[in-house]
């Protein structure tokens, strides 16, 4: 801006104009090239040059200064984020802006509210044996169970044909698995096993006492067969190494038996044991009591376990229902 002259005086020509603009262009880019001795220099000159002198020069938008937003530069470092904050002042002038960088600093930000929400597992709330049992409940049929997801495979129970030579297999294979269950506790070759002995839901004892009944009704009781012998041999070996997985079979064994498996026995006594109740599907006390009991010392061994652990564990189920499936099969030989 040209500084105001008289009314008198006579206007400017372009080439006075061009000559002064030039002037203060070639300031400006002499100024921004100096290093910091020589400012310091220019600083001491400014300060002995009269107000008055200096006051129009400072008042040209050519040496006006404002400070920009702050500009951020991220990088990613873990769970944490970190930001490089750059400052400038700024000269600006017709000819364009020249940028000086005045400090730099580093700013930390906590980056804890991304972190990644734990996955939690189907009935983890409520403890293990609630995942245990749904993942049981998923390897039924629609009709055995709401939560059931496979297909069913053969006759319903409803529509059995059951025989007594069959029903006695089945009893006398359900005889040795228990004989081997109760056993293994009790030698208890892992601290987890010592839990679980005389919990009022051994079996063995009650079916020693129904084949004694049906040999007394003169029934042959027949030597135990391949699903039974071999399920026995799998959690006597499975017992030494992997207490995840026997307890897997633990808990479906005992748990399938008070929930289906008195079904199954009320159905097969009423088509051909003139709906007599075997000891098999007796116990001692309050039921619902006893597997409370049983229930909660297996959330207290499955505490000390890991995720792969307990998914270990659960992973065991399916061998578990086969075994048992080709025991209950046996009922209809």
């Amino acid at each position: 801006r040209i500084r105001e002259q008289p009314s008198q005086a006579k206007t400017p020509s372009l080439p006075t104009l061009f000559s002064c603009f030039t002037q203060e262009a070639s300031f400006v880019s002499l100024f921004l090239s100096l290093n910091s001795t020589q400012l310091l220099f220019f600083r001491h000159m400014a300060s002995i040059t009269p107000i008055s002198q200096s006051q129009p020069l400072l008042n040209k938008p050519l040496f006006r200064t404002r400070k920009l937003q702050t500009n951020y530069i991220a990088s990613s470092n873990f769970s944490s984020r970190v930001f490089t904050r750059k400052s400038f002042s700024v000269f600006h002038s017709t000819s364009g802006t020249a940028a000086m960088p005045l400090k730099k600093k580093m700013v930390v930000v906590s980056a804890t509210t991304a972190e990644r929400q734990k996955k939690r597992y189907p009935g983890e709330a409520k403890g293990f044996v609630e995942e245990m049992r749904f993942v049981a409940m998923k390897l039924h049929t629609r009709d055995q169970a709401k939560e059931g997801e496979r297909e069913p495979q053969g006759q319903p129970v409803a529509k059995w044909e059951p025989s007594i030579e069959g029903y006695l297999r089945f009893l006398v294979d359900s005889k040795l698995v228990y004989d081997t269950l109760e056993r293994i506790v009790e030698k208890g070759a892992f601290p987890e096993y010592v839990e679980f002995r005389n919990t009022g839901l051994e079996r063995s004892g009650s079916l020693a006492k129904d084949l004694e009944w049906f040999k007394e009704q003169g029934h042959a009781i027949p030597e135990p067969s391949s699903p039974g012998v071999s399920y026995a041999l799998y959690l006597e070996e499975l017992s030494k190494k992997d207490p995840q997985s026997f307890i897997c079979h633990f808990y479906n064994i005992y748990f399938a038996h008070t929930a289906g498996g008195r079904m199954i026995g009320k159905k097969v006594a009423g088509k051909i044991l003139n709906n007599k109740e075997l000891e098999f599907y007796k116990w001692n006390g309050d039921l619902s009591q006893l597997l409370q009991n049983v229930r909660e010392k297996l959330n207290k061994v499955a505490e000390s376990w890991n995720r792969e652990e307990k998914n270990h564990c659960l992973e065991e189920t399916e061998k578990s229902f086969k075994f048992s499936g080709d025991m209950l099969r046996l009922i209809l030989s």
